[in-house]
């Protein structure tokens, strides 16, 4: 199994070889993450990691150009998400999310914290709420 959190949110199937992805690595200032657009000239997904934040952020770039950011923890156990391809497990419990972070698979119950985002001035804007 991968450890490269995130990569199954891709869905390009050069990152099947579970090569490590990336990280990102940026501040928190007045509860917001900002992200340059820039980062997704390559790859529509980015493993974000904020500072003095346990858990990294999946942004993904949708296809009408919006993005989608999910905190990579595990809504049952607290835990780091591993990629499965096409989505994420949890390696204490065995809880399963789609690669919208939606539950497929128990003891989890709730979906992942999807955190809402904008863009303003050629940067992505994450609000941590």
């Amino acid at each position: 199994m991968c450890l490269a959190v995130g990569a199954g949110m891709v869905g390009i199937s050069a990152l099947s070889s579970c090569g490590t992805l990336p990280v990102y690595k940026t501040d928190v200032a007045d509860k917001k993450v900002t992200v340059p657009t820039s980062l997704f000239a390559q790859s529509n997904f980015q493993l974000i990691q904020p500072k003095n934040m346990y858990y990294n952020i999946g942004l993904r770039k949708e296809a009408d150009g919006t993005y989608t950011a999910l905190l990579l923890r595990c809504t049952h156990a607290d835990n780091q998400l591993t990629s499965t391809g096409n989505g994420f497990t949890c390696s204490l419990h065995g809880s399963a999310f789609d690669s919208e972070g939606h539950v497929t698979k128990g003891p989890a119950e709730r979906n992942l914290k999807k955190y809402p985002t904008e863009v303003s001035s050629n940067q992505i804007i994450i609000n941590i709420i």
